[in-house]
Parts: structure tokens; sequence; C-alpha cells
């Protein structure tokens, strides 16, 4: 991988945001984990709550995501993703006076989540289109390996870290050293070379022409369409480990906070091979995405049917190879087919889809594993979003005109490994 991904790294500019992002992505699963777990000890373990909460905290992507992704291609991005650090630490230092106060309650969970929420709707297809600014077109696909290497590492020491933190001091101490982290990328974004960032124009229409612009947009390409279809059943009925990861720990293995963790360190030992892998392919084609989400479905499914806490952690070895397969494929697809004026809404588009759709999924697989146990909910799940993608690909297949032949290249995005 370090010939694909080396070259990168000597860009100042991107070396600075790279590492300031892996430190506060470390404390983004700590928060997730603490979180998590507050609402667990606040509800007397109750399912429903969990996965209400995670559907309030990814709530407004679904909500306002778009609109997010029409600021991203509107205002200056640096300034944008200054503002939503600032917010995400402050949601941090206040969930964490609560809890050490000892008035914390269980609205307030839902309200800072809520928050947090927001601030990520701008976030991300923020963050997505500002990749452009730090790199080279051709640079992307290595930065967007990078980029899955660096969530995913900080996934495999967040968990653990927080969970044993939980452990021995509660989940206050969690939430402020998380809510710290965000000064990284911080400074990171206020030291950068302003001479050395490449210019990408920003758009002046108006917002809601902008964000209609977007939507049709999306709609009349056929590949940027099926990806997007696909990803929006793997989001909301197969990608929420946070949610049965718990319920699996507590409700079927009775496990305490740090296995609870270390459930979420083992998933990312697998979506770090996966972003080795990222960081080499040399295409990216539609049918590698929805491969990808096949195979991320199965495996997921069958995680389900592990005998025991041991076995299922060794499960989710392959769950997050998969998983982090298919987002980088997914996303490196859509950032590299989307037109440069339209790329922030795609992208935020493609987020929506991902994280802006748990808030339907994951209160559904709690109610499930409330009432049918933690095993159904999770091989339910995913056996419903194996069934969405096979509607979606057939649809693809009836609707989309097949390319000339001179064409046929087109339909993959070719990326070179450097």
């Amino acid at each position: 991988m370090g010939e694909a991904v080396l070259p990168v790294l000597r860009n100042g500019n991107y070396r600075k945001w790279l590492i300031g992002l892996s430190v506060a992505n470390v404390g983004t699963w700590m928060q997730r984990i603490a979180q998590d777990w507050l609402v667990l000890q606040l509800t007397d373990g109750s399912g429903v709550a969990l996965g209400s909460v995670t559907g309030v905290q990814f709530l407004p992507i679904l909500l306002v995501g778009p609109v997010g992704g029409v600021l991203a291609d509107r205002f200056p991005r640096r300034h944008l993703l200054l503002v939503t650090q600032i917010v995400v630490g402050l949601c941090g230092l206040t969930l964490g006076a609560l809890v050490l106060g000892g008035g914390v309650q269980t609205w307030h969970v839902y309200a800072l989540a809520l928050l947090l929420g927001v601030a990520n709707a701008v976030f991300q297809p923020t963050v997505q289109s500002f990749v452009l600014e730090l790199v080279t077109r051709e640079e992307v696909p290595s930065v967007v390996g990078l980029s899955g290497g660096s969530f995913h590492a900080a996934r495999l020491i967040g968990p653990g870290v927080a969970g044993a933190l939980i452990a021995v001091a509660g989940t206050g101490p969690v939430f402020l050293i998380a809510a710290t982290t965000v000064i990284f990328p911080i400074v990171a974004l206020l030291r950068m070379d302003r001479e050395q960032l490449h210019e990408v124009p920003t758009e002046r229409g108006g917002g809601l022409s902008m964000l209609v612009g977007g939507l049709r947009y999306a709609w009349r390409e056929p590949q940027i369409r099926v990806v997007l279809g696909v990803t929006a059943f793997v989001g909301t009925f197969a990608a929420n480990s946070p949610v049965t990861n718990a319920l699996m720990a507590t409700q079927e293995f009775g496990r305490g906070a740090r296995e609870f963790g270390l459930l979420g360190s083992v998933l990312a030992v697998g979506s770090l091979a996966g972003a080795a892998l990222a960081a080499r392919r040399k295409s990216v084609s539609w049918k590698f995405v929805a491969a990808s989400a096949v195979a991320f479905g199965v495996v997921n499914m069958l995680s389900g049917f592990m005998p025991g806490y041991v076995a299922f952690a060794v499960a989710l070895v392959p769950v997050g190879l998969t998983q982090l397969t298919f987002i980088t494929a997914s996303n490196a697809s859509l950032q590299l087919g989307a037109a440069p004026e339209m790329r922030g809404r795609v992208m935020a588009l493609f987020m929506v889809l991902t994280m802006g759709t748990t808030p339907i999924g994951a209160p559904l697989i709690g109610w499930i594993a409330q009432v049918w146990g933690a095993r159904t909910a999770l091989v339910l799940s995913n056996l419903v979003a194996l069934l969405g993608i096979g509607v979606v690909l057939a649809l693809h297949r009836i609707t989309a005109p097949p390319p000339p032949a001179s064409e046929a290249d087109n339909l993959e995005t070719r990326v070179e490994a450097k």
C-alpha cells in the first residue's frame, strides 16, 4: 500500500488534515460508545431507547443532509469545517459535565445527539468536497483509502479505550476526552498554507434551485442512481453495527462495557484490511459496488448465527472488511463520477443514505431485538437489505440503457495505483 499512498502524504496541507482528523476520529468513536452505554444505563438496558438515540443522532442527516451539500457547494468549505468541529466539541463537553455533575437525564442525551447530528449533516458533504482543495483529482482514490484507514484505525482504538475507561471511571471522563480531540483538526485547518490549496469554485445559485438541481442530476445519471439505490438499503438495514453489537453483547451474551467496546475494535481490524485493499484497487465499477454490498449483507447476516461471544467477535472481521470495501468503493465511484459542480450535493445524498437512514433502521432493529431477540434483529435486518439490493439491481437492468460499445469503458472509474 505504501507506493500508492505515500506521494499523497508529501502534501503538507493534506498531511496536517489527515493527522488532525485521525485524532478526532478516535474521539468520535469514544463518544459514540460512551453515548450508547449511557443510554443503556439510564433506561435499564432498553434496546428501543438505544436504537432511538442512534436514530436521533442521524436524523438531521436524513432531513437536512442535502442542505449540507448545498452549503458545501456554496460557501468556503474550510470555514464550514471549523464551525462544525467547534459544535462537536461543545456537545461532548456539555454531556461530560452533565454526567459528572450527576444531573444527566435521557432527554439530555437525545438533545445533544440531535445537535451533534446537525453538525455532522454539514460536516460530511463538506469534508468530502474539501478533498479536492487539498489534493489533485488523480490522488482522490488514495485519499479515499487513507481516509477509510484513518476512520477505522480510530474504530480499532476508540471503542476499546472507551470501554476500558467506562469500566474504571464511568462515561463522564470519556465524553470530556472525546471533546478535546476536536482541537487537532481545528489547529490543522488554521495552520494550512492557503497558497497551496487548490481553488474549487463555489456556486452562487439559489439554495432551493441548487438542491433540486442536485437531485435531478443524481436521478438521471444511471451509475450514480444505482450506487445510491444500493447504498440506501445497506445504510438503512445492514450498517447498524453499533446497535447490533451493543444488543448482542448485552442481551445475547450477557457481557459488559469492556467486551462491548472490544467488539468495535475487532470490527475495525477487518475494516483496516479493507482500507489497505481499497488503496491498491485499480478499478471501481457500479458492479463492484453492488457485489461488495451483497458480500457485506451475507457475512453480516451469518454473524448472527455465531454460538458465543468469541465466535461472534471473530465473525466481525470479515464484516468489517466487506463493509469498508463497500463504503470506499461507493465513495470513490461517486466522487470521481460526479461533475465537479455537483460533487457536494451528490456526496450529501451519499451521506444521507449511509448515515441518514439510521433513524429508520436503528429504532426498528432495537424494537425487533426487544420483541424477538438480538439474533433475530441482526439476521432479519440483513436479509431485508439483501432483498432490497436485489430489487435495485433488477430495476437498474430494466431501466438503464446499454451504452454504445465505444463507451463501454466509461462504466468504470479507473484508478491507477502509484
